[in-house]
């Protein structure tokens, strides 16, 4: 009734496929954006099902007239699995709320009270998450690890993260002022199709350590803003946030770095380039239509 000119579907499944094809039978064109790693999560949690993930996620994006991508990494993973007419539309982040200015030295003290390293981790406590690689950076000296967020792998992750602090799950400004206190930034899932908190680390000016896979591949700038490290690799996250643990200046240059890159990412700019793709899909709907 309201005669939209083109369908958004945020996350092209259970309600987005029904928005798919309410679309379809009305001839309004669609955009589809890809923002879960199906596969993964089929191969974390049952050790089958890619396969018929591929199939579940080219049927729908298949129907859409445009899939947009968060990174170049699920870009070619789409592609490489059928997905027709992909393109990359990345995420922005609030530059204003995630800055280092909000760095506390109050909350920092009371996290470390002996003044030690302070190493995060922010998001989702799952198994595909992999926080239990922090493991090996619990054990060393002058490091406090503080884990934020919620999720079924709180209670085992508390025995497996010996003196590491569990803030639970924390949102705003309260996040904002965590996110600036850390010294560190530590992601360890390797199924991210972005990869929200690192960017916003890098914008509260926290250098990261992060795996070389999925999202963060175009968002850390190995030697420059963070370290990359092999996907799974218990080891090399503790030796990377052990080499930025004895080099405070290269922590410095790294988030100083980090800051810089994210600043023109806003939502603003963010939101411009989703336009752009309307405008992109809604003319080439029209020219199949004139012909």
């Amino acid at each position: 009734e309201h005669r939209a000119d083109l369908v958004h579907l945020a996350s092209p499944f259970v309600l987005g496929v029904r928005g798919m094809a309410a679309a379809a039978r009305l001839g309004i064109p669609a955009v589809a954006v890809y923002q879960t790693d199906l596969a993964g999560y089929a191969r974390t949690y049952m050790g089958a099902g890619e396969a018929a993930a591929w199939r579940r996620i080219r049927s729908v994006h298949t129907a859409a007239d445009r899939t947009l991508a968060p990174s170049t990494a699920s870009l070619r993973d789409l592609e490489a699995h059928g997905v027709p007419r992909v393109r990359l539309w990345p995420r922005g982040v609030d530059t204003e709320r995630f800055r280092p200015g909000h760095r506390d030295e109050a909350l920092r003290r009371e996290l470390a009270p002996d003044g030690e390293l302070i190493v995060g981790y922010v998001g989702r406590l799952a198994p595909e998450k992999r926080v239990d690689l922090l493991a090996g950076v619990c054990g060393l000296p002058g490091v406090r690890v503080v884990v934020v967020g919620d999720g079924p792998s709180g209670p085992a992750l508390a025995q497996a993260l010996p003196g590491a602090v569990f803030l639970g799950r924390r949102t705003g400004d309260d996040l904002a002022r965590i996110f600036a206190s850390l010294d560190v930034f530590a992601h360890t899932g390797p199924f991210e199709t972005f990869c929200q908190t690192v960017q916003e680390a890098m914008a509260s000016g926290v250098p990261v350590v992060a795996p070389a896979a999925g999202g963060p591949l175009d968002l850390v700038d190995h030697g420059r803003t963070g370290l990359l490290v092999p996907p799974g690799d218990a080891d090399a996250v503790r030796d990377a946030v052990a080499a930025l643990a004895a080099a405070p200046g290269l922590r410095a240059a790294y988030g100083a770095a980090a800051r810089a890159t994210v600043e023109g990412r806003t939502w603003t700019a963010v939101g411009d380039r989703l336009i752009e793709h309307y405008v992109d899909v809604l003319a080439a709907r029209k020219a199949v239509l004139a012909a």
